[in-house]
Formats: structure tokens, C-alpha cells, sequence
């Protein structure tokens, strides 16, 4: 049973520093947030800007329940300046990168898997789908068992799996956030061509056209991000320059 939360953020960036910024995530932030505040990066993906709003990155962060979230915003927030004096460097190099983000709190379908049982499961995608499904104030939970039930089993023999189902926290139940690994570019393109001729498919994307919106768009693995390495980034793959 999945009983974690997730810190979900769009990140917009910079001119062309997404590499750094990422880099920048992955290898020298997310060390420090699983020692400090047992914080897991769960993904950092670049979007692909033919698909959605460019330059921008996607960050999730796993936290240990809403207690571990609670807990890594007192050690983030108690001073004035609402910093960590600890990570100044890492704000003031992280600040060169991007201009600001929008940021989410999620909670997974209890039946979904944490970063770790999906890295141990060899879950990986050459490109990731990002789904986001504007519902009825209270729907969340009902969408939800209609992804299990339902969407699993229209998008598998494509190719596509699962990596996580989510409902926002901190409004009315009317917001869920799906992401799937797409093995191929070309098993991508097949489901966009078969929503329109599968019946299985087609019977899907009528269930997700019947919500008050829906949005999907592709993103790729930052190279050190944990689906894409089977693993957490470590203090190891900092650049050599970089130090707390």
C-alpha cells in the first residue's frame, strides 16, 4: 500500500539551462533531501516542448506522508527568511536556473508503487505521458478506481505502463494526475492513432473527453533521475565543483 504524498512541481526555466537545472536536482538537492528530510526523488523530467508549454521541467518528490511533508516544511520555513541557512548556496545556483514554478501536493492511489518498488520493477520509459483530469468537485476517487479498472488494461497492449495515480490534495477532490512510461516514440505514436480505431482505447479516451478537461503531454527522464538509473542520485554524482 502506497501511504506516501508527493511534492509535484512545474518548474519554468531559464534561457537554455535545463541540463544545469536538472543536474542541479537530481545530483546535488536530492542527497541532500534524503538524508535531511527522508525525501525521495521520485522524477525529474524535462517537457517536450512540442507538446506543451517549453522551456519547463517537472519535478515529484516522494515524502513520508503528510507527517514527513510537515516535517520537511518546519526545517524549510522556521527562519525569517523562510530558507534553510544550510542550502543558501544551493537557492542562490538553483535561482540562475529558473524564475519561478507551480507547485502540488498529490496523494497516490493507495494500489500505485512508491520510487522504490518501481525502480526495483525495472519500470522505465523512453518518454513519460503527463495527464492531468480536471473532474467534478468530489470525483477524484471514483476516476481513480476507473484507471485500475479500466485505463490499465486499454493502454497495456500498447505498451504503456502505469507509474503513477494521483488526486490533488488541498481542493475539492476535482483533480487527478496520471504519468505513464511509454516504452518507444513509436508505441506513442500508436495510441494517439488508436484512440481512433481501438474500441477498447477509444471507449478510454471517451471516459477521460466525458471530464470538465483533460491534458496530456511528454516528457523525458533527466539522466539522472531515478527511473532512468534504477536508483537515487547520489552524493557521487555531484559535479566535482560542487559542495554543501
Amino acid at each position: 500500500m502506497n501511504d506516501r504524498v508527493y511534492t509535484h512541481e512545474f518548474i519554468d526555466i531559464i534561457g537554455p539551462h535545463r541540463p544545469q537545472y536538472m543536474h542541479h536536482m537530481t545530483a546535488n538537492w536530492s542527497p541532500i533531501a534524503q538524508d535531511e528530510r527522508d525525501q525521495r526523488c521520485f522524477g525529474v523530467w524535462g517537457a517536450v516542448g512540442t507538446t506543451t508549454r517549453w522551456p519547463r521541467v517537472v519535478n515529484m518528490w516522494e515524502e513520508a506522508g503528510f507527517d514527513g511533508l510537515a516535517a520537511g516544511l518546519s526545517h524549510e520555513l522556521a527562519r525569517p527568511t523562510l530558507q534553510d541557512e544550510k542550502l543558501e548556496k544551493w537557492w542562490n545556483e538553483a535561482a540562475t536556473y529558473r524564475s519561478g514554478g507551480f507547485d502540488r501536493v498529490l496523494i497516490p492511489a493507495p494500489w500505485t508503487r512508491t520510487i522504490d518498488e518501481l525502480c526495483a520493477d525495472g519500470v522505465r520509459g523512453v518518454a513519460y505521458a503527463h495527464e492531468t483530469i480536471s473532474l467534478d468537485a468530489g470525483g477524484a476517487e471514483d476516476f481513480l478506481s476507473s484507471v485500475r479498472d479500466r485505463g490499465i488494461a486499454a493502454l497495456e497492449p500498447f505498451g504503456w505502463e502505469l507509474v503513477g495515480a494521483y488526486r490533488t490534495s488541498m481542493r475539492a477532490d476535482d483533480e487527478c494526475i496520471l504519468i505513464w512510461a511509454i516504452p518507444s516514440w513509436a508505441q506513442w505514436a500508436e495510441v494517439e492513432k488508436a484512440v481512433y480505431a481501438d474500441p477498447r482505447l477509444r471507449a478510454w479516451r471517451d471516459h477521460l473527453w466525458s471530464t470538465r478537461g483533460f491534458e496530456r503531454f511528454l516528457m523525458c527522464d533527466a539522466p539522472l533521475s531515478p527511473m532512468r538509473i534504477g536508483r537515487q542520485p547520489a552524493r557521487s554524482d555531484r559535479e566535482p565543483h560542487w559542495s554543501e
